[in-house]
């Protein structure tokens, strides 16, 4: 079992993606959270994919995208500290990644399918870390932060978006 991080390993900006993350085992929520937002993403049309809710807000397609990316980059800073490395890392800014990304050219499909992987070595990464390894911690953008931390950021940062998307996107 992967506990839930004290407010202590993680900057306070992420306490809303944290709180978000229902009690359980993680590694089965990461894993159920994938098709939860398979299903709620299924039946949307190609074309309704770029859809924006709003001026300058990203499309159904962006979102996925960035959920993509954030995992990517939240599992990279887990597995660097995870391996007690003690460089200090970068933050990201989100909207240039979405910007410069490729999500117009990509079909929903394909990007809900790179999702599925994406977050398929997420858990494979996370089930294969020794149990101290959720303990350590290190610098990311100038704030201390803990294994443990990034594995609940990455599930309850998908949960965020998943809600903006049933009920800003999709009506639900």
């Amino acid at each position: 079992m992967i506990r839930v991080p004290d407010p202590a390993e993680y900057a306070p900006f992420y306490k809303t993606y944290i709180s978000l993350v229902p009690a359980g085992n993680l590694l089965t929520i990461l894993d159920d959270q994938c098709e939860k937002t398979r299903f709620l993403l299924a039946n949307v049309d190609e074309g309704d994919a770029d859809n924006r809710y709003g001026p300058d807000k990203w499309s159904v397609k962006e979102v996925v995208g960035h959920i993509i990316d954030t995992e990517r980059i939240m599992a990279y800073r887990a597995l660097r500290v995870s391996r007690n490395d003690t460089t200090p890392l970068p933050g990201f800014e989100q909207d240039d990644f979405v910007r410069s990304g490729p999500y117009a050219n990509c079909e929903l499909t394909s990007l809900l399918e790179e999702f599925h992987c994406v977050r398929r070595s997420t858990i494979l990464m996370f089930s294969h870390m020794l149990p101290e390894a959720f303990d350590r911690g290190g610098t990311v953008d100038n704030k201390r932060i803990t294994v443990r931390a990034l594995a609940h950021i990455i599930a309850g940062h998908e949960i965020h978006h998943r809600q903006i998307l049933r009920e800003r996107y999709l009506g639900r």
